[in-house]
């Protein structure tokens, strides 16, 4: 256990520092990690091969894919025109309407695809307004996160916990928004406070920027109507399937592929130029910490943490005290690895207590809040961070790159805020929400 954590920490040191490529740090602690594994018997090859999230990595290279295919046609370009109308061009009222865009439609879709979506569209309105896109870029994924751990379908660790509790999507609505409404708002105002100096034009940009907003003409910014019709079908099949996908029984990296099978059939682009947009450094970052997580996994240090906690949960009397205990651990615990093997560790611990006769039912919720809250503390605690993190780097804009440190300055203080709140709102609707279950 110690080996496997000082590994981790030591690749995430190199990380935050950015002394190396984060790609390149990933990459080596991952092969340290398999390397050391074998040599203490923990880790094997076949182990690190098996602990990478195929899924996540397909969904991501599909929806990069589909949404490559979107940046030629200018119907980005057109929605950031919109945007930009609908917010008077003021910094703070856009910010306001990306955050409340992408948590809404993080509660249908998973929140990576939301993001995937929505970062270039946000680089783009930025651009066109004159104002630095990381601070839109970071609200977007941390919001976005927010937003996905309210419903059954936003977030990977929510689809995981209902299957294995069997609780249904209105379930997670009535139980879980209650308490993420109050989060968002909260959220919400302390990015406006944190971000209040970069939310702001030089004197006279304001102006120049709303004339220059009002002036453009969206219809005009469409360059071609055909293909983007096209891949705009392909997308509309996408996301209805998304919607479905847990119900036909098919994984969401698959339907991905079915919407980009059918955008490559209708527009047939260069395959060589598509996949060089891909962000293949993304890719590898995330195959690699699949695989360092997967190296703490078998270790066994996240089992001692759920047997901690399964210790707790025994005295039924406890119960919201061990919730709220979990929902803590979970959040920063997903700020450090990724919240999808500690979600897998602790579903048969809590589902093992209530096959022995406890009301587990809060903690599934603390569960769900905690992995859904956590990821925004580091720029590397959920998908969504990074590729806003990868957008950033792209778009070339001075100014906007989004440091490990400056994102920690943001996150953390967001994720403490955030979890208060919703550790306030859980205790005070315990009663309402589970009056099953003993306090």
């Amino acid at each position: 256990m110690l080996l496997a954590a000082g590994i981790l920490v030591g690749a995430y040191a190199l990380i935050f520092s950015e002394k190396v490529h984060r790609t390149i740090a990933a990459l080596g602690g991952a092969v340290i990690m398999v390397i050391a594994g074998e040599i203490a018997g923990f880790y094997h090859q076949e182990d690190a091969i098996a602990s990478v999230d195929g899924n996540t990595m397909l969904l991501l290279l599909g929806m990069m894919l589909l949404v490559a295919l979107v940046r030629p046609t200018g119907g980005f370009e057109y929605l950031a025109i919109r945007l930009a109308k609908l917010s008077a061009a003021s910094p703070r009222r856009l910010l306001v309407y990306l955050a409340l865009a992408v948590s809404v439609l993080s509660m249908f879709l998973d929140n990576v695809t939301t993001v995937i979506i929505f970062a270039p569209l946000t680089v783009l309105i930025t651009r066109m307004l004159n104002l630095n896109p990381a601070p839109y870029l970071i609200a977007e994924a941390m919001l976005s996160n927010i937003g996905g751990a309210s419903t059954l379908v936003g977030d990977p660790p929510n689809i995981m916990i209902g299957s294995a509790a069997g609780l249904e999507f209105n379930a997670f609505l009535v139980h879980l928004l209650p308490v993420i409404v109050p989060v968002w708002l909260v959220t919400v105002g302390l990015l406006l406070v944190l971000f209040r100096k970069e939310l702001q034009y030089p004197p006279g940009g304001r102006a120049e920027a709303r004339a220059l907003a009002l002036d453009l003409n969206e219809n005009k910014a469409i360059k071609d109507p055909a293909v983007l019709r096209q891949v705009m079908l392909a997308m509309a099949i996408v996301i209805g399937l998304f919607f479905v996908h847990h119900h036909l029984h098919l994984y969401p990296a698959f339907v991905a592929f079915i919407g980009l099978v059918i955008a490559l059939a209708l527009v047939r682009p260069d395959p060589e130029h598509l996949l060089k947009q891909a962000e293949w450094p993304v890719l590898l970052f995330f195959a690699a910490l699949f695989v360092l997580v997967g190296g703490v996994e078998a270790s066994g240090l996240l089992d001692v943490i759920g047997e901690g906690l399964a210790g707790m949960a025994a005295d039924p009397g406890r119960m919201l005290m061990t919730a709220l205990a979990l929902m803590w651990i979970a959040a920063l615990v997903s700020a450090v690895v990724d919240n999808i093997p500690f979600t897998v560790t602790m579903i048969p611990i809590v589902a093992g207590l209530q096959v022995k006769g406890l009301p587990v039912e809060p903690l599934w919720w603390a569960l769900a809040i905690g992995v859904g809250l956590g990821g925004n503390g580091t720029h590397i605690g959920a998908t969504a961070n990074i590729i806003c993190v990868a957008e950033a780097e792209r778009s070339g804009v001075p100014g906007a790159r989004i440091t490990p440190m400056g994102w920690l300055r943001v996150g953390l203080p967001a994720m403490l805020l955030s979890l208060v709140a919703a550790s306030a709102v859980y205790a005070l609707l315990y009663e309402w929400l589970f009056a099953t279950a003993p306090l």
